[in-house]
């Protein structure tokens, strides 16, 4: 049913081309693939590219987070001025991934840049951490979201039971993962629709929150910044949700060798897609805060529907299932991306060899795409929504900004690497600083949830030396490894 895949390593980096497990020819470097090998095609446009950002950012975030942000900034003034930092922030981590996109390309993502810059150890941490916590807890997190959204017409007068929402969101999660199994087209085509679904369901907001400014109702508006002031402990974990609604920039990445002519097609999706996602964003919070007032969001367990009850009438039932697609759609591109990290890491020897492996007739990483699966149900009916997002938060934001440093550092390391695209360097400077900032404070603002994400951080080192370094392990767990 599988066989193993004939998909490069990197085609200009020192460490990936002479030491890595991944022995085979680069899409890149002019070598022609073996005959009769099994590769993943190039089948990422621009068009699909943008719809990959943008869809998988636009999903959970800005329906959940704003309730978040507005917690722990303490005013409506502070909670749209976090909104726009954060956008900000955000197109400059983008800035730094294209970069690296079009002069390492190789799919990974932050996977690849850390081994490139940093070596086997770091990048090791980053996928297991990956695999045991930031991609479980992101799907559970989403998949959530959609699943209170699509009940939440049939439950409009009254409280949705928790474990309703938690079947549906199984039923959600799975139909995702047989979705990326079965066809990398049938994926994209989705991802395409599902992204023009959620485009929609932000116009739906913006648009009477427009004629409500037209017609004055600024009185949400008054006194902006008035209100419980922004504290050290609130003001990382606000900046958290609002780059979790944001997160999504990076996933292009993951899937570089099956972008059409990424050198041009990455930095262009990412910037086009950033500059619609930031701008529908601050508007959308701004059209929440003409018919909601602070107070109200945050009693709100489904800001949208409250805001479309309050001006649409009937038409309201709309907004939960477009709201549900949107989710949906950051459920897929968020899984369609990722399971390309451990389809490298595993081409590398960082994770069992049968995530490497691809289906013969489809054309799709299928292990790498159902690992996901048990641990995310796992997740999904054991976690806290609030609690998971400070959870993952604390890894994602640490690799992210080691990853960023990285590129400065390749910068001195490898000066003479070719960079299709280069972004000044206070860029990756005050992007990396923050996110390394950011997390710094966030052991001191949540100590148990990021605690337990640091602590789960450090056990890839001991998992490094035990599946990695270790040469002489018995017969059996040699087995168990598929080695």
């Amino acid at each position: 049913m599988f066989r193993k895949a004939a998909v490069p390593t990197v085609s200009n980096g020192s460490y990936l081309q002479g030491q890595a497990n991944g022995k085979l020819s680069s899409l890149d470097s002019g070598q022609p693939a073996q005959e009769g090998k099994v590769v993943l095609k190039k089948k990422v446009t621009l068009l699909r590219g943008i719809s990959i950002i943008i869809g998988t950012i636009i999903g959970a975030g800005i329906f959940i987070s704003p309730k978040g942000i507005l917690k722990n900034t303490g005013s409506v003034g502070m909670s749209l001025t976090v909104w726009t930092v954060c956008g900000i922030l955000s197109l400059f981590g983008a800035l730094c991934y294209a970069e690296l996109g079009t002069c390492i390309k190789k799919s990974g993502g932050h996977y690849t840049y850390i081994l490139e810059a940093f070596g086997p150890l770091p990048a090791f941490v980053r996928v297991w951490v990956e695999l045991l916590i930031i991609r479980p807890a992101a799907t559970a997190v989403i998949s959530l979201a959609f699943g209170r959204y699509i009940l939440e017409p049939f439950f409009m007068q009254c409280e949705i039971p928790e474990l309703a929402i938690k079947l549906i969101t199984a039923v959600g999660i799975t139909l995702v993962m047989v979705l990326n199994s079965t066809s990398v087209s049938w994926s994209a085509r989705i991802q395409m629709f599902l992204t023009f679904c959620k485009l929609v369901a932000i116009l739906i907001i913006i648009v009477p929150g427009v004629i409500q400014l037209i017609k004055g109702e600024t009185q949400h508006f008054k006194n902006a910044f008035a209100g419980n002031d922004a504290s050290v402990m609130g003001l990382p974990l606000a900046f958290y949700s609002g780059m979790y609604a944001y997160s999504g920039w990076f996933y292009l990445n993951f899937v570089t060798e099956e972008v059409e002519n990424p050198e041009k097609n990455i930095p262009l999706a990412i910037c086009i897609s950033m500059i619609i996602v930031t701008v529908g964003y601050v508007l959308t919070n701004v059209a929440y805060f003409t018919t909601i007032s602070a107070g109200e969001l945050l009693l709100s367990k489904a800001v949208a529907v409250t805001f479309a009850e309050r001006l649409m009438g009937n038409f309201s039932l709309a907004v939960p299932v477009f709201v549900a697609l949107s989710c949906f759609g950051s459920m897929n591109g968020g899984v369609f991306a990722v399971s390309r990290m451990f389809f490298v890491a595993s081409r590398e020897g960082h994770l069992p060899e049968i995530l490497s492996m691809i289906h013969v007739r489809k054309h799709t990483p299928l292990p790498a795409v159902i690992v996901l699966h048990p641990l995310t149900m796992i997740m999904l009916f054991n976690g806290d929504l609030y609690s998971l997002l400070n959870f993952l938060s604390f890894a994602r934001w640490l690799f992210i900004g080691l990853v960023v440093a990285g590129l400065i550092y390749l910068r001195y390391k490898r000066p003479d690497m070719p960079r299709p695209f280069k972004v000044p360097l206070f860029i990756p400077a005050l992007f990396s600083f923050t996110c390394l900032f950011m997390v710094a404070l966030s052991l001191y603002a949540d100590p148990v949830n990021t605690g337990i994400g640091f602590a789960i951080t450090l056990t890839g080192i001991p998992a490094y030396y035990l599946f990695i370094v270790w040469d002489n392990k018995p017969k059996w767990f040699r087995k168990l490894l598929g080695k």
